[in-house]
């Protein structure tokens, strides 16, 4: 999966690799032909005692360590600006492809989890792409290289190489596979300490208001535990592999001592020679080293290109169409044809057989009980979710035929939980229609009943508003939601039950208010407040999934019991009457 990964991204750079991998061969070249040359200075001219040899040999060896260095900068430059590239282009096609889900694929993952694929899973592999780049580029062509200048200098000492290399290799890949698992079991206890984390940030003032502290704390302190326990493991592995390859080579070197010891007082080989063949031996020991913190590397970086690609080849289920209609016949007629829905694994539809029309100029409102699946009807119209069952027709046209860009302009939705961006009051107004002038902005506040409390604000229409729109109140934040709704002026307005945070006056303020700004539009309203939609042309109750009454209020009470039952839980008979 790694390597399927790395292929993919890594092949719009092909002309600055083969220019890196240019200067990492020139580079290695000249670290290997150094001690050749330390050599040459050793049995030339210090045991001969000619200083003239001995300056010449130096001059070359000092323009061979300028060449190695200029060209060791101009590799590690390039390997770092294409891993950094590569990071780049993996995070957004992560991005892209998070942003073409529906509510479904984003359950299915869940928050925390698609946030580390997208930052630690991808920084995991950029920096295996950069240790590739600088270290593994080198260290075969050095490995191979320092093998061949050892043969030169002598072969009956070269055997010792034979038992060294298989010795390091099969020491290495052992502790290689046996970190493997325990790197995917990390990053899967990462995503649960994101998660809890996430949880109690998030759900802060819930903790506290409920003094779930301690209980909060041992919950975390378990993640955070559990996690530390499996990276202890792999730590622990990681430190066994340096002592391994570091008593192989001190033993190596000894043999090689000793052995050439032998051979130097026999005459068979130089003590020049000698000096090379320990300095090929720490080279050829130094590649393995390198390779050996790159396999360190390598089971991480493979089980987080795995999550990566979990992600890539994940397709949504709102697939755009192949023939999109760029344009409507009507303006704003919404109509639910016989729809079905399911989430993937469930027992139980949430909707069946859902069939309901709205008009233009009209407003229909949806009620039922909790979990009776009225925010996941809405959810449908502009799909957050398809239907698996039945038709969502918005003018005439299946709303899986239509542009995602047209469906944006002519849906309008006010979530359940309305969420403001980080920025400014402006910024979140004018979110799906960045032209609107000052002057619509403070229309829309006007009938969303935010503008008093908007002008209060120290900078007005430039007034910061922080992540989630928490320095903000939950009333203030659904009327900042509604009034960019309203901005936005579709054609078809869908609100989620987005005045349950409002106080009755300002309620019926606003609906007041909204009744004369979506005069011709299509008006869908989910409410569990009586009140908010007893006056609407047309209610839709809703239970357990199934449309079981459709009329206005007084229709309703008089024929409609779950409707009654609904109503009188609230209001007096008098009242409903």
């Amino acid at each position: 999966m790694l390597i399927q990964l790395l292929r993919t991204y890594l092949s719009p750079y092909k002309k600055p690799i083969a220019l890196l991998v240019f200067l990492q061969l020139l580079q290695t070249s000249a670290t290997l032909y150094l001690p050749n040359l330390n050599a040459e200075i050793i049995d030339d001219g210090v045991v001969k005692g000619d200083t003239g040899q001995i300056l010449q040999l130096g001059s070359v060896m000092i323009g061979v360590s300028l060449v190695q260095v200029v060209c060791n900068i101009g590799a590690v430059y390039y390997g770092a600006r294409t891993a950094a590239a590569v990071g780049r282009d993996i995070r957004a096609a992560v991005f892209d492809r998070v942003q073409t889900f529906s509510a479904r694929e984003v359950g299915h993952f869940g928050a925390p989890s698609l946030i580390t694929r997208t930052t630690n899973d991808v920084l995991q592999v950029q920096m295996l792409v950069l240790m590739a780049f600088t270290l593994m580029v080198s260290a075969p062509i050095m490995c191979v290289g320092g093998i061949v200048m050892a043969l030169g200098q002598d072969v009956q000492l070269s055997l010792v190489l034979l038992a060294v290399v298989p010795v390091l290799g099969i020491s290495v890949t052992v502790i290689v596979l046996k970190m493997r698992p325990l790197f995917r079991t990390m990053q899967e206890r990462l995503d649960t300490v994101n998660r809890v984390l996430r949880e109690q940030i998030t759900g802060n003032r819930v903790i506290r208001a409920f003094v779930r502290d301690e209980y909060e704390k041992d919950r975390f302190r378990e993640a955070n535990s559990a996690l530390t326990e499996v990276s202890m493991g792999t730590g622990r592995l990681m430190a066994l592999m340096y002592p391994t390859v570091l008593t192989v080579v001190n033993v190596s070197s000894v043999a090689v001592i000793w052995f050439g010891a032998h051979r130097v007082e026999s005459g068979a080989i130089q003590i020049g020679a000698l000096t090379a063949f320990l300095a090929y031996l720490m080279q050829i020991v130094m590649a393995v080293m390198m390779a050996t913190f790159m396999f360190m590397m390598v089971p991480r970086a493979d089980v987080c290109a795995e999550r990566i690609e979990e992600v890539l080849g994940t397709a949504s289920s709102v697939v755009p169409p192949t023939a999109p209609v760029h344009e409507l016949p009507r303006h704003g007629h919404l109509e639910v044809r016989n729809v079905e829905f399911s989430y993937p694994g469930a027992e139980e539809s949430v909707l069946r057989d859902v069939a309901l029309v709205a008009r233009p100029g009209e407003t229909t409102a949806i009620i039922g009980s909790t979990g009776s699946g009225k925010s996941t009807l809405l959810g449908l119209v502009p799909r957050l979710f398809d239907a698996t069952g039945g038709e969502v027709l918005v003018d005439g046209v299946n709303v899986r035929d239509l542009d995602p860009e047209l469906i944006a302009r002519t849906v309008g939705l006010v979530p359940q939980k309305p969420y403001l961006f980080s920025g400014t009051v402006a910024t979140n107004l004018r979110y799906g229609r960045p032209d609107a002038s000052d002057e619509e902005l403070w229309k829309a506040l006007e009938v969303a009943q935010a503008a008093e409390f908007v002008r209060e604000l120290e900078h007005g229409l430039d007034a910061p508003v922080s992540q989630g729109g928490t320095n903000v109140s939950g009333g203030q934040r659904q009327r900042l939601a509604i009034a960019r709704t309203l901005v936005q002026r579709p054609e078809i307005y869908l609100f989620d039950d987005s005045f349950s945070a409002l106080d009755y006056a300002t309620d019926a303020a606003l609906r007041s208010a909204l009744s004369d700004e979506t005069a011709d539009a299509t008006v869908v309203i989910v409410a569990q407040r009586v009140a908010t939609i007893r006056d609407a042309d047309r209610i839709v109750v809703l239970d357990e999934g199934r449309v079981v009454g459709t009329g206005s209020h007084h229709e309703l009470m008089a024929g409609n019991e779950t409707y009654r039952e609904i109503v009188l839980s609230q209001l007096t008979e008098a009242e409903a009457a």
